[in-house]
């Protein structure tokens, strides 16, 4: 996308935007040779210097020679502009929203999309995060997690395959490729502050069509956070009683933890 294109989402008219750059590309200028920098029609081009002008945009420093307003300086207005309007918008958001106790379930697609609000819940995340990952999720969202994990968010994570310890309450879920085959694809669970909840199931060869459920309803976060903790008690049955082993004592601190973390 060129740089006309861009003014034209902020407001710039296209025979503004042309005019505005070949005056950032050549000033001071007259109409004429502005005409001809920007392609924009003799019979149109003063027009446009008229309300680039009204607008700040442009200033006529000696008459009919033109400079523009400098783009740093543009970029500052513009900024100002839609954080003003952001903040207006807000406002009247809070206004006439209904109120209601009621979180909807809401459905995203796309495995971007959905990496792009893990990312958003775990850099919002205040307290507490319980993830449920497979490596390459795991890994996608590794740096996100270990900043959380740095400004003092609990992190708890049950690993669905080989993933590097770097978390104090970690651990690896018993036979994840057994799962993997079982529910058709690999699971994201995060789980942040008992507020927020992104769960599915990103199903095999339909990653970007999977549908993958995002929502604040209360007795869905609960539920899913409970099940997170279900899963670090299953570790600990399978090594026990399947595996014969016992508990490292890093294994029996964690289940401690998690026994009380309710």
């Amino acid at each position: 996308m060129n740089e006309a294109s861009k003014l034209l989402e902020f407001g710039f008219t296209q025979y503004e935007a042309a005019c505005y750059l070949a005056l950032v590309a050549g000033h001071p200028s007259n109409g004429s040779r502005l005409s001809k920098a920007s392609g924009v029609a003799r019979s149109r081009i003063y027009d446009v210097l008229r309300n680039l002008t009204r607008k700040g945009f442009v200033f006529e420093v000696e008459p009919g020679q033109y400079v523009p307003l400098p783009p740093n300086e543009l970029k500052k207005r513009i900024q100002s502009r839609f954080e003003t309007n952001l903040s207006i918008l807000e406002s009247q958001f809070e206004t006439f929203s209904s109120k209601s106790n009621y979180e909807y379930l809401l459905t995203l697609q796309g495995y971007s999309s959905v990496m792009e609000k893990a990312r958003d819940i775990i850099i919002n995340a205040q307290q507490e995060l319980y993830v449920r990952l497979f490596p390459e999720t795991g890994h996608e969202l590794k740096k996100h997690l270990e900043d959380a994990s740095a400004r003092g968010v609990g992190i708890r994570y049950i690993t669905m395959g080989d993933i590097p310890l770097s978390f104090d309450c970690q651990i690896i879920h018993p036979g994840p490729d057994g799962i993997r085959e079982k529910i058709g694809g690999e699971s994201v669970d995060i789980i942040a502050d008992k507020k927020e909840a992104l769960v599915g199931i990103f199903e095999e060869g339909r990653s970007n069509s999977s549908p993958i459920i995002w929502t604040r309803n209360k007795w869905f976060v609960i539920g899913n956070r409970d099940s997170l903790r279900h899963d670090f008690y299953h570790y600990f049955l399978d090594k026990v009683y399947d595996r014969n082993e016992p508990l490292s004592k890093r294994e029996q601190q964690i289940y401690s933890f998690i026994k009380a973390d309710d």
